[in-house]
């Protein structure tokens, strides 16, 4: 079976090495383009593999989709793929098309589905393969896996720790299955399906008026990207590292209450976070407790929207 990979990062990189250690034929590789400075671990591993690499959106050009052709692709393994393909891509091979996605669908549809669910607070998630159309992670499933979300999770959490070794093992067990011809097409349940735009830095603001749950869930479903909000004397700066602190706080919402090496904790109107790691506009992420000497945060200043 001649397969062609399209994805990219670490993700595409482990599909692409665990398929070719499985025996299958990787006929071409499809991945973003170099970044200057940054390695593309999928693209250095194809051609470490000697096997032809090509940019993901120059599918959507007459040349590049000619080159595809020559390929003759009987599947298409879509590895984290944030580009919107051509159906004449998708439908091209034999086999068709399969892709990942780091959500139960046909909830958490979009880009963003791994924020939103620990934003929502939520306590399950998961991954599903599924057979790519036109629409946004609208096709029918070929098989899914659940995965908790631990109540400290983060977005680098529950993706590295879960729902990346998740994704490769249910690719692998796909792609077994389509080569038996055993694969299903399960339509998704409508009446079920949720989508949410990218998260992004407006969607990141934290309110120190709300409750406790809500803004740790906010800071733990930005943390790596793009960094939960909040502002000192005028100066943003984006949260990142957090914990749960007591209740009981005898202390307005956003004020600091505590500094120590460990960060410093903020007051919330039913509790108290401590702030582990913080980002300056412009600047390299830094431990709080530097952040704190550097600004000079002091126990009874206020954080602000």
């Amino acid at each position: 079976m001649r397969i062609v990979l399209i994805g990219q990062a670490a993700f595409g990189e482990k599909v692409l090495q665990t398929l070719a250690n499985q025996g299958e034929e990787i006929v071409g590789v499809y991945t973003s383009p170099d970044i200057q400075g940054k390695v593309n671990p999928l693209k250095e591993l194809a051609v470490q593999l000697d096997i032809p690499t090509f940019p993901t959106k120059g599918l959507g050009s007459p040349k590049g989709y000619a080159e595809y052709i020559k390929l003759k692709p009987d599947l298409n393994v879509m590895a984290y793929v944030t580009d919107i393909l051509p159906e004449s891509v998708l439908n091209r091979p034999r086999l068709g098309t399969i892709q990942y996605h780091p959500s139960l669908l046909p909830k958490h549809r979009g880009g963003s589905a791994i924020n939103w669910a620990i934003i929502n607070g939520e306590t399950k998630t998961g991954i599903t393969i599924f057979w790519p159309d036109q629409g946004i992670d609208t096709g029918p499933i070929l098989s899914q896996k659940e995965a908790e979300i631990s109540p400290d999770d983060t977005v680098g959490t529950l993706y590295f720790d879960k729902l990346f070794p998740l994704g490769i093992e249910a690719i692998v067990e796909s792609v077994n299955l389509i080569k038996q011809g055993r694969a299903p097409r399960i339509p998704q349940d409508e009446s079920q399906a949720s989508y949410e735009g990218l998260c992004t830095e407006k969607d990141a603001v934290i309110n120190w008026l709300q409750p406790t749950s809500k803004i740790y869930n906010l800071i733990r479903g930005t943390n790596p990207q793009p960094g939960a909000m909040t502002h000192f004397r005028g100066q943003q700066f984006k949260v990142f590292d957090s914990e749960l602190q007591p209740s009981g706080v005898d202390a307005l919402p956003s004020e600091i209450i505590e500094i120590s090496h460990q960060g410093f904790v903020v007051a919330t109107i039913n509790g108290a976070i401590l702030i582990k790691r913080v980002q300056i506009e412009g600047s390299p992420k830094l431990a709080s407790a530097k952040f704190a000497q550097q600004v000079g945060l002091k126990v009874g200043d206020r954080l602000s929207k």
